[in-house]
């Protein structure tokens, strides 16, 4: 249902789009005395509308899959709202973002949309999202976890709400731990300890550790700052930043971790072929070994992610906005709550095997009890970092190129054996230039 991408990379067309929107939006609306979201979502609801309304809903790649769900919840609401009409849309991944951006250009703009927190980001900063700190109390943004609310935030301005979520796994081939004399009961809890399991590995079986993908999410694993405080500026070009890349130069050479840059579904194949021992994925990446390889799928187990030196857990998470140029903002912020409320994540998190992003959620024994099978120890692997987890691209503006510039600048180094400093002060002043946009 979600899956493993590279930092946003805007068209020419898009970049167009983006201009225009910001140009055009004039930021977000509502009423800052709108009620509260109900504890119960059967009951209560926004003050009663003189008129009709219809709110146009967007997600991402949830039909048909989901529809009994999505046309129950809206059944409820609507049930419970009766002026308000909900219109559900569905569309792949590529394409919903494009059609948002031609769209709000077009004065067309949905209601309430579902976007991941990167573009989420991307188009807050361009002032084409509502700041939902207008129709949010304390204790409505309390219910979330507060890295994950919080990577929604820049300036201040609350861009989106959480809504379902992934923190990544250990997952190992018991296999081949127990070929090399490792103990699968007493996993590595540091990546300094995952290395040296790999070094044990790569000795006793000639196989590689793990493979990752360039991205800017390894910078916070190891403490590493993309920007600084008021995000103006790039703050990862540090002697921190050169020995986090000089070490994996290292494991890269000894074959501890595959020499390149390995997108999701490239580190399912080296796993399927039992050419890795380790993947760091979230729990959805047992549907994909599952059905590519079944005796591999028997042997894997899931534990918790050895952590870096900061300490933390990333999570990728799906949130839910609202167009700056909704006609309806206070009833889009209304419904958006409802959707994202602890009740409505935890029945979504049980059909859908994701994570919620409210506190509250965690606290069922869906997410508490296991069943021996691979599916439970890896919900319940994540679901226990949750109180950990932040969004890698915490509040951070143009998101997508910043995490498309970081990533270059590693393919440079790691791939095609360019220097470090002179790379890093080429990619830091690109990623200045984008800030300054």
């Amino acid at each position: 249902m979600r899956r493993s991408r590279r930092g946003l990379k805007l068209s020419c067309l898009t970049l167009l789009l983006l201009s225009l929107l910001l140009s055009a939006c004039s930021g977000g609306g509502g009423n800052n005395g709108a009620d509260p979201a109900p504890a119960d979502p059967g009951s209560g609801g926004t003050e009663e509308v003189s008129e009709p309304i219809e709110l146009e809903f967007w997600t991402i790649a949830l039909q048909p899959t989901f529809n009994d769900y999505f046309n129950g919840l809206i059944e409820e609401y609507e049930a419970a709202h009766e002026n308000v009409t909900i219109k559900w849309s569905d569309f792949p991944f590529d394409a919903i973002t494009q059609k948002l951006l031609t769209t709000t250009a077009n004065n067309e703009s949905p209601d309430v949309v579902n976007l991941n927190t990167e573009f989420a980001s991307q188009m807050g900063t361009k002032g084409a999202l509502a700041d939902l700190n207008e129709h949010l109390t304390d204790e409505e943004k309390a219910v979330y976890f507060d890295g994950i609310f919080n990577s929604t935030i820049i300036n201040d301005k609350a861009y989106a709400l959480p809504w379902y979520t992934g923190t990544e796994v250990l997952f190992m081939n018991k296999k081949i731990v127990e070929e090399a004399g490792l103990d699968p009961a007493n996993p590595p809890q540091t990546r300094e300890e995952l290395a040296e399991w790999a070094r044990t590995v790569k000795e006793k079986t000639g196989k590689a550790g793990y493979a990752v993908q360039l991205v800017s999410k390894l910078l916070p694993i190891d403490g590493i700052q993309i920007l600084n405080e008021d995000k103006t500026a790039a703050a990862f070009n540090t002697p921190e930043m050169v020995a986090m890349i000089e070490n994996l130069q290292g494991l890269m050479e000894e074959g501890l971790v595959v020499k390149e840059d390995a997108e999701f579904s490239k580190q399912i194949q080296f796993y399927s072929a039992e050419q890795t021992a380790f993947v760091l994925a979230g729990p959805t990446f047992i549907n994909f070994i599952k059905t590519s390889a079944p005796d591999v799928y028997e042997n894997t187990i899931a534990v918790s992610l050895p952590t870096g030196k900061a300490g933390l857990r990333l999570s990728n998470s799906m949130n839910i906005v609202v167009p700056s140029k909704t006609e309806h903002p206070e009833e889009a912020a209304e419904f958006a709550k409802f959707i994202t409320n602890a009740a409505n994540q935890t029945a979504f998190s049980k059909v859908a095997n994701t994570l919620p992003s409210t506190k509250e959620s965690v606290e069922d024994p869906f997410f508490k009890e296991s069943d021996g099978s691979l599916e439970a120890e890896a919900k319940l692997a994540s679901s226990q970092s949750l109180t950990e987890a932040t969004d890698y691209m915490v509040g951070v503006p143009n998101a997508g190129d910043i995490n498309s510039a970081i990533a270059r600048g590693l393919q440079e180094i790691l791939l095609n054996g360019k220097e470090i400093q002179a790379t890093l002060d080429a990619v830091e002043a690109e990623v200045n230039n984008i800030l300054k946009q």
